[in-house]
């Protein structure tokens, strides 16, 4: 992991700052949704992707109902219900 030399003070409520020209650097910005994911003593932020609520994945997303589902869990589903249809 790399230092950025930044030091930041959480303020009352928990948030903290990032400054601008780290933000500039990872090319983000205040629209930018970031996870926060704890690893043993460390916080760490990283880009909000989409992924498959079954799988997963990141690529060929459908949106259904809120969650994304990948083309591949969908055929998966399909094919379960012509198997159950079928049976």
């Amino acid at each position: 992991m790399k230092s950025t030399g930044y030091v930041k003070q959480l303020d009352n409520i928990g948030r903290i700052e990032l400054p601008r020209t780290l933000m500039h650097e990872l090319s983000i910005d205040y629209r930018t949704a970031l996870e926060i994911f704890n690893d043993s003593d460390s916080i760490v932020l990283m880009e909000h992707k989409d992924h498959c609520s079954i799988c997963n994945k990141e690529d060929n997303l459908k949106s259904f109902k809120g969650k994304y589902i990948c083309e591949d869990c969908i055929d998966g589903v399909i094919s379960l219900q012509s198997f159950k249809i079928g049976s």
